[in-house]
């Protein structure tokens, strides 16, 4: 995709045509030196395209992703800033693509309607945008927060702190910065809550699921999280190890895997039962609808491996009974593996 501007042509207009994609206002074009005149005739030839009201593509052909955001900011005017899903995009937070594009422009700024955008408004808009990056877009951990805030459930909400945490594009402490800064932030507590496990190691709203209905709700040990083991010099992370036990509870949202994927996760169990390592596993329903039976199944693992454990019932009806297991040193196959720390 070329612009069609000539070499003689003012240098201010081609360095903006390289900068934007491609994508101009009119103002931009006048303050450039192109004459009315000029710019309608490129329109009507065919040579520039309008890709919004006041907004061209200095090329013909079919304009792309990258320059229907220059197209839909400009159109918004300054001061504007790619926001939510878009700049999640540009950010690396999420690998699909959004059919609209989001901006967000100050509170008091009044813009019309854009096509093909969702128009978000900020009290905080000069502290939410990214100060140099091109296109202008919400920082990383802002973008983050107004995903959050956006979100239907809390537990997208929470995918998405675990998503910009474990995709190493900020940290649990930067995300609690811009949290506090909000005067007005749903699920405060509990997304301050999950900012934590995020730190101690969760990664997924499953992992979360687990720590709190089945660990914390029925008094059992903590895990720890994303534990790097090394075996026979192969690095694996474990969604959570008891080490003194010796025992992986390894969490799954996948109803069903292919067949590649069942040898593959069973050719990992059986490497870590070599050099002793137990592993459970259980998915969304284990977790949320069963959970009572789950953290009795742990218990009753983890005291038949040595560890002093004494469940608690979460609330009435609860199905965790005393384990009541002898308790044995476990058997360690091939050597004790190597622990390191946490991801």
């Amino acid at each position: 995709m070329l612009s069609d501007v000539r070499p003689t042509e003012p240098v201010e207009l081609r360095a903006l045509l390289e900068q934007q994609c491609g994508v101009l206002s009119r103002q931009q074009a006048l303050a450039a030196g192109l004459s009315p005149t000029l710019i309608d005739s490129r329109l009507r030839n065919g040579r520039w395209q309008r890709l919004q009201q006041g907004v061209y593509a200095g090329f013909s052909g079919t304009a792309d992703q990258n320059a229907l955001r220059w197209a839909a900011l400009l159109r918004a005017g300054a001061p504007a800033a790619l926001s939510h899903q878009t700049a999640a995009e540009l950010h690396g937070l999420t690998d699909k693509r959004s059919p609209l594009i989001h901006i967000t422009v100050a509170a008091t700024q009044r813009v019309m309607p854009i096509k093909g955008a969702v128009l978000h408004h900020s009290r905080a808009f000069y502290a939410t945008v990214h100060p140099t990056a091109s296109p202008p877009r919400t920082r990383v951990e802002d973008t983050v927060v107004d995903l959050a805030q956006s979100a239907v459930t809390f537990d997208d909400a929470f995918g998405w702190l675990c998503r910009a945490v474990g995709r190493g594009l900020t940290t649990a402490e930067r995300l609690r910065e811009v949290l506090d800064s909000r005067s007005r932030v749903r699920w405060r507590r509990d997304l301050s809550v999950g900012l934590g496990d995020i730190s101690a190691g969760v990664r997924s709203p499953l992992e979360r699921r687990y720590v709190m209905n089945v660990e914390r709700a029925h008094g059992l040990p903590t895990a720890r999280r994303q534990a790097l083991v090394v075996i026979g010099g192969r690095r694996r992370y474990l969604d959570n190890l008891y080490e003194d036990a010796l025992v992986a509870v390894e969490l799954d949202g996948v109803a069903a895997h292919p067949p590649e994927q069942r040898w593959a996760d069973s050719h990992r169990d059986n490497e870590l039962a070599s050099v002793g390592i137990a592993t459970l596993h259980y998915n969304w329903y284990d977790v949320n609808d069963a959970s009572c039976g789950v953290a009795g199944q742990v218990a009753k693992l983890l005291r038949s491996r040595g560890m002093v454990v004494n469940p608690r019932s979460c609330g009435p009806g609860c199905s965790v009974a005393d384990p009541g297991c002898s308790v044995a040193e476990p058997r360690l196959l091939g050597g004790r593996p190597r622990l390191l720390g946490g991801g």
